[in-house]
């Protein structure tokens, strides 16, 4: 481990958390796009608080604002920084290898946030830390097959895909494990359509608004988080389409409003801060030498309506 006093200057820095010392470990990150919602601008908040309260870091905290570019050069000024960690929570998990290589190669151990690289970057990786969004998509399918046996529909309902940004490793991860997974628990429910909404709850709701002038049956809705489900389920309101089961994944404040007003049905309850906070818990045991899994997992349980008193409202 590479110890520092000083934090060199950056034209893309966008926050410095901790103050430096003669034993200061200097851990950098670049995020996705904090401005895109909620979720990602309480990770970042809950990330740089969790860096304050340890006198022995030191963070560079930057946002690619969803541009590759802009992140692989991040990637380089974090290099060129000499930090002695970064996190990287990825653009885009194919694009984003060759800056990663490039960290593994200088010396830099390089731990992965939220939604990890494709495979072909795992040699240059310490530890992804995040959910497991397979799981998620799969708990996803579970919970919509579960409510069609309730309704009695599970052998002709008929679902449409809200997926989240195209090459986007949490999109394809979770789109995976709902789409593996249905089929095995409800095997006669239909996929109509597949459509990206970006994370995007405005875009999801036009994506969702063709869904219902294209298709007269829609049964269900799976969206790749609950910003994009609520999205869908403003169009669907506005359309005046009813009996519709919407399903999520990481469960937002308006999510789980939604579902206390009975018109969403279910998603998976996750949290920013529990996210950000094992990043950097994770970025620190790894400069400390400690033995930390390739794959650190935190627990993602399901939520719905039937449950959701067994969980606190969502802060972002």
């Amino acid at each position: 481990m590479k110890l520092r006093t000083t934090l060199v200057a950056s034209t893309a820095m966008l926050a410095v958390a901790g103050v430096a010392s003669a034993d200061t470990m200097k851990i950098g990150i670049t995020q996705n796009n904090v401005g895109v919602d909620s979720y990602q601008t309480t990770y970042e908040k809950a990330f740089i608080a969790a860096a304050e309260e340890n006198a022995d870091v030191e963070t560079v905290v930057l946002d690619a604002g969803g541009d590759v570019a802009r992140q692989i050069a991040q990637m380089e000024d974090l290099i060129q920084q000499e930090v002695d960690a970064i996190i990287i929570w990825p653009t885009n998990g194919e694009a984003v290898i060759p800056a990663v290589r490039k960290a593994h190669q200088a010396g830099i151990p390089v731990i992965v946030t939220n939604s990890n690289i494709a495979e072909a970057g795992f040699d240059f990786v310490k530890s992804f830390s995040g959910p497991d969004n397979i799981t998620q998509g799969a708990r996803s399918a579970e919970i919509m097959c579960d409510k069609f046996k309730e309704m009695g529909i599970e052998d002709e309902a008929s679902v449409v895909h809200i997926t989240g940004q195209p090459g986007y490793t949490t999109a394809i991860e979770r789109a995976k494990g709902f789409e593996d997974r249905l089929p095995e628990v409800c095997p006669n429910v239909s996929v109509l359509d597949t459509q990206p909404g970006d994370w995007n709850r405005e875009k999801s709701q036009q994506v969702m608004e063709a869904f219902l002038v294209k298709y007269d049956d829609i049964d269900g809705v799976y969206a790749g988080d609950d910003n994009m489900g609520v999205g869908a389920l403003n169009a669907a309101k506005a359309a005046g389409r009813d009996g519709i089961v919407f399903v999520g994944a990481t469960n937002f404040a308006v999510g789980y409003d939604a579902m206390g007003a009975g018109d969403y049905w279910g998603s998976i309850y996750q949290s920013p801060v529990d996210d950000a906070e094992a990043a950097l818990q994770t970025a620190i045991d790894v400069l400390g030498g400690k033995d930390v899994p390739f794959l650190n997992y935190f627990d993602t349980p399901k939520i719905t309506q039937d449950n959701m008193g067994d969980f606190t409202k969502p802060v972002f």
